[in-house]
């Protein structure tokens, strides 16, 4: 969402992230997957998306921060199991997704999306579907697996992130606990 001025603008989005170790574990059980297409995301990457929000003007982005402090946080650490490894298609990426999204992240999310509208953002019309990212450009069915996912992200808080070519730089997180 970028005016037609030369403002200067910022990709951003809301996420939960993952622990060092987790990043670790994900990324040994993806390489032992022996994936033979896509680019894989680097494991400093892995993160849950909350809400994407796009090219932000950089002088909306105190205003933003101010409306994700007032959102009604869960009170409680979050814990998303991620079990089941599925492909996106029409994306071309191969996702790690929960059964069944918790409850109290379902809440998070829609509350942040109110607390958005003010400035125009809409996250797609479609449903939120909770995931983690662990190959791009994948075309394949999905991988067989000797090991089954069961990765558990706990998060305590959660992060506005800048993606930047291909990086992504925490601007400013809200603890999940108040």
């Amino acid at each position: 969402m970028s005016d037609e001025s030369h403002e200067p603008v910022k990709r951003l989005f809301f996420a939960l992230s993952c622990a060092p170790e987790q990043r670790r574990a994900l990324a040994r059980w993806r390489s032992a997957l022996q994936l033979r297409s896509g680019r894989p995301v680097p494991a400093e990457n892995f993160h849950l998306t909350l809400m994407f929000l796009g090219a932000v003007g950089v002088v909306q982005i105190a205003d933003i921060c101010t409306a994700a402090a007032k959102v009604r946080v869960p009170g409680t650490a979050l814990r998303v199991m991620l079990e089941r490894l599925d492909v996106w298609r029409k994306h071309g990426v191969l996702v790690l997704v929960p059964e069944q999204a918790p409850p109290q992240l379902l809440r998070l999310v829609y509350a942040l999306e109110q607390a958005m509208l003010p400035f125009g953002f809409e996250d797609s019309p479609k449903a939120f579907r909770p995931h983690l990212t662990l190959m791009r450009d994948y075309r394949l069915p999905v991988p067989e697996t000797t090991e089954p996912p069961e990765f558990v992200l706990q998060a305590d808080q959660f992060t506005l992130f800048e993606s930047h070519k291909g990086h992504y730089r925490a601007l400013a997180e809200w603890p999940l606990v108040p």
